[in-house]
């Protein structure tokens, strides 16, 4: 299984716009995020999960060769904005609609944006089609099974995600903007070969874990490898980086883990 972290910040992105705070003016790498996203590849299975602005730049940087499929945890604009970009994957399956799973909040969102994409094969050569479809509990593929669970992220819900590849046995488990990991999610994603988690900043936030509460999620879920994501500028990677417990790291963009 391997993991493209294209994208690792809040829907502002980092640097922040008109914002001169140590993070935003960092010569570090590491502190250049941009809006949430990752690519994962399950054997020869290709999955998108979300598709923020920068999809299109990144894409081309990992030079994705193909999707299979889409997952959209939710509807937000740092999550679906990208979508449009995808339409050149649906050119390499001659126009037909590539599947979207994802939750209610998220079709509806889907359809208000793209609906001129709503439909099983491209209207014409170069325009993209999306098949929405609700997210099951259980998802197999080709490579694996996805399992996906409600999550809470302040006034609704996302979607979490467990992957587990078929042939190896390998197990990823993903949970950006909630609040809180489910009981039920934890029991699922528990001793993942790799687990990643929403941490927004140091304090408190109504609708995501801050860095104490993501940090606790990991102890619960014991995975080999832990990272963090979807931060603001008030993270500074070097600087916090260090504070974390063992096995428990920053994500950053272009981060690519493979195992």
């Amino acid at each position: 299984m391997k993991v493209y972290f294209l994208g690792t910040g809040t829907s502002q992105g980092v640097p922040v716009i008109g914002c001169d705070c140590p993070t935003c003016v960092s010569a570090d790498p590491r502190d250049t995020r941009y809006r949430t996203h990752v690519h994962v590849q399950m054997g020869n299975f290709n999955i998108q999960v979300d598709a923020a602005q920068e999809f299109r730049i990144q894409a081309l940087k990992h030079k994705i060769p193909k999707v299979d499929l889409v997952i959209l945890t939710h509807g937000h604009s740092d999550h679906i904005l990208g979508m449009d970009d995808l339409r050149r994957y649906c050119d390499q399956r001659d126009g037909e609609a590539l599947p979207v799973y994802t939750n209610k909040e998220g079709e509806e969102r889907m359809r208000s944006i793209f609906g001129y994409a709503i439909r099983d094969k491209a209207k014409v050569p170069g325009y993209p089609a999306f098949s929405p479809r609700r997210m099951p509990p259980v998802l197999h593929t080709s490579e694996g099974v996805i399992y996906s669970f409600d999550q809470s992220h302040g006034d609704f819900e996302t979607l979490g995600l467990v992957f587990v590849e078929r042939r190896t046995g390998k197990k990823f488990a993903y949970f950006t903007d909630c609040d809180s990991v489910k009981p039920d999610a934890v029991d699922r994603a528990r001793g993942a070969d790799l687990a990643v988690l929403d941490a927004l900043r140091f304090r408190p936030h109504r609708s995501h874990m801050n860095i104490d509460q993501a940090v606790d999620a990991a102890r619960a879920i014991g995975a080999k490898k832990t990272y963090l994501i979807h931060m603001t500028h008030d993270v500074m990677h070097a600087t916090t980086d260090i504070t974390l417990p063992p096995g428990v790291r920053l994500s950053y963009d272009n981060l690519v883990v493979e195992f």
